[in-house]
């Protein structure tokens, strides 16, 4: 399968200069950077490194790469290698200059335009090479081809080094190592588990290629319990995907159901298995680029899903006369992913979060509609083991509606009635508006009394909540904890959500910095994401960051917000006396300060600290989610035994 799927449309064809295609200059990218890699903050750092791997990818889809090393090299400069045909390095009709040339430093230039390059590319724009070029401190390119290496170095996206001959080879491929400008970026720090997680996504994607990792610098050298090294190799390919993201989770049905359909130059490839959970997960990706807001294939498998669910029913006598379960209740504890690749991928943006081609959700739905109905009347034991399991879901629904009403009439929710323990702020403008969920009544009393009132509320929360990974909606509903922040957040939850309900756009867990608040903090974290996710999708999540030391020096007051912080700031509170007395408490909580502190450390807009709250990777953070809230006890006591040396301030 692996051969079958890595040479899909693959003709042996010279990969020469007339194939690189030049559309336009290069001169936006150091101005407006954001509009190619989507941020200059941590994200757009690694999507440097995403921009070149995917062009090493486009060679594995052609079916001329097999192997592809990425390596985190010391000082934060990043290596890619592949075993490919190497860039072209003739000459470019257009321009009469070499062809690596151009792809390095003109934007639109590549084999992707219609010159016979590739017939699926992810680097759909063609503007991955020489944005990495633009946007690093310098750059050097070899490819091994013709029996030559070819080098060419730059800097900033301008020549420092014209391509040359620098030695002899017997392999072919392409290798390119830079440097992230520190001019251009928040951060040059590269994450390796953000880039482990990457790598391995699309190693399970391209079923056959072998993808290394590898993290050289000293400082992760010193951590030697933490692997900085894997190479990955899935035959499987996407059933694999799903197995390994279902691997804290209790399967309904021993096989992972897979699907796999084409016409013309499209294909689409679906894996799923179900579980006994209740929580969807659905992945997808085209031209193996993730698509978090979905598209087309994600349309056209949730439609044949639901309608091949419902025609087994309706034949196999389990729905009764017009009975129908729904998409959401036939993908209740659904893992899946699904892969298209296509010729003409229409992504909206560079980030590529949406698929916009109509007739793949057309060709996704006949891959579903026709290879599940075959599935289901071959294994019907476990057809009617999903089909049981979404009528429990709609029965459940039905609970949740009515127990949603129920919470309506009695909280007075639809005549506006608030929560009692909310204190709320006088501004009506969603936009300007903060609540901070604030554990314990003693902090929350603080909160409220040092807030501004003109645009801050404040929630109070007591005690351990419901762990939503365990309930279903109907549960969260009735929960004396979790009904007042549905209530007072005013959005309502699941697919009932509606942002535009939102009364407050930013959603502030204030907690303390201790291993109860942590809990909370995980706790409110699962909710959101499991029935609000849209809130973190859109940034409106926020965790509060509480000091916690207080240094005094006579009359001078500072506050600290790590160890290293209180180091610091009580060495320069001595200044040249280094005998100077400094008394340093630590904060025991947030319900220890009084309501000036509060304000000063931990609410004022002007001196606080706040950490916005991220999808980051939602393929992640299931996973992690699934693992510390989930039923299986055996794979969190191994986690936590794991982590458990790496826990700091630890309050017993």
């Amino acid at each position: 399968m692996a051969d079958e799927i890595l040479s899909a449309g693959a003709v042996e064809q010279e990969y020469g200069a007339e194939q690189i295609q030049v559309l336009e200059g290069l001169e936006a990218v150091r101005k407006r950077p954001g509009m190619y890699i989507g941020s200059t903050s941590a994200s757009g750092l690694h999507h440097l490194v995403y921009e070149i791997v995917d062009n090493s990818i486009d060679e594995a889809l052609a079916g001329y790469c097999t192997e592809i090393t990425v390596t985190i090299n010391e000082g934060n400069t990043i290596t890619v290698t592949d075993n490919g045909r190497g860039i072209p390095v003739d000459i470019q009709p257009q321009t009469g200059r070499p062809a690596l040339e151009v792809v390095f430093t003109v934007l639109h230039a590549g084999g992707k335009f219609g010159g016979g390059g590739y017939k699926v590319s992810g680097g759909l724009h063609g503007v991955g090479a020489s944005v990495v070029n633009a946007l690093s401190e310098w750059l050097t390119v070899r490819v091994y081809k013709n029996g030559e290496i070819y080098e060419m170095k730059f800097s900033r996206g301008h020549i420092t080094q014209e391509m040359k001959i620098v030695g002899k080879t017997d392999k072919t491929g392409t290798e390119v190592t830079f440097a992230p400008d520190p001019e251009m970026f928040d951060t040059v720090h590269y994450d390796y588990e953000t880039l482990h997680t990457r790598m391995r996504e699309q190693a399970f994607l391209n079923a056959g290629l072998r993808i290394t990792i590898r993290d050289d610098r000293a400082e992760s050298a010193d951590k030697d319990e933490i692997q900085r090294f894997e190479s990955m190799r899935y035959e499987g390919g996407i059933r694999e995907y799903v197995t390994w993201l279902g691997k804290n989770k209790t399967a309904l049905h021993e096989d992972v159901i897979y699907m796999q359909g084409s016409k013309d130059d499209a294909t689409a490839e679906i894996a799923l298995q179900y579980n006994d959970g209740y929580n969807e997960l659905l992945v997808s990706f085209a031209n193996d680029i993730h698509t978090p807001e979905g598209g087309m294939h994600e349309t056209g498998f949730k439609t044949a899903l639901t309608r091949v669910l419902n025609a087994y029913g309706a034949k196999s006598g389990m729905l009764k006369g017009e009975e129908k379960v729904s998409g959401e209740d036939c993908r209740e504890g659904l893992t899946a992913v699904i892969s298209v690749k296509l010729t003409d991928a229409q992504f909206e943006g560079q980030t590529k979060a949406k698929l916009g081609n109509a007739y793949i959700r057309t060709l996704t739905d006949n891959v579903v509609g026709a290879k599940l109905t075959e599935y289901f009347e071959e294994h019907p034991a476990t057809a009617k083991a999903i089909l049981e399991k979404a009528l429990t879901a709609n029965r459940a629904r039905e609970a949740a509606r009515k127990a949603r009403e129920a919470v309506r009439n009695k909280t007075g929710l639809e005549s506006g009635g608030m929560p009692e323990k909310l204190k709320d702020c006088n501004e009506k403008d969603p936009a300007l508006c903060e609540i901070y969920i604030v554990e314990g009544d003693s902090a929350a009393g603080s909160a409220n009394q040092g807030r501004d009132s003109r645009f801050q509320a404040v929630l109070a929360m007591w005690g351990k909540m419901l762990n939503v990974e365990k309930a279903r909606a109907d549960k969260i509903y009735k929960n004396d904890k979790l009904a007042p922040v549905i209530t007072a957040l005013g959005a309502g939850i699941g697919d009932e959500f509606n942002l535009e309900k939102l009364r407050y756009h930013k959603i502030i867990i204030m907690a303390d910095a201790d291993v109860d608040g942590s809990h909370i903090r995980t706790l409110l974290l699962t909710f959101f994401f499991r029935y609000m996710r849209p809130l973190i999708e859109n940034g409106y999540v926020y965790s509060a960051v509480p000091p916690l030391y207080k240094l005094t020096r006579g009359k001078t007051q500072r506050v600290a917000y790590s160890d290293a912080e209180r180091d610091q700031i009580s060495a320069e509170m001595r200044g040249d006396n280094p005998n100077a007395k400094i008394d340093i408490s630590r904060y025991k909580g947030l319900g220890e300060m009084n309501k000036e502190e509060l304000w000063e450390t931990t609410m004022d807009p002007e001196k606080r600290t706040l950490r916005r709250i991220t999808m980051g990777d939602a393929i992640e953070a299931d996973k992690i989610f699934s693992l510390l809230m989930g039923e299986e006890v055996e794979p969190r006591r191994q986690w936590i035994e794991t982590n458990a040396r790496y826990v700091v301030n630890l309050d017993v």
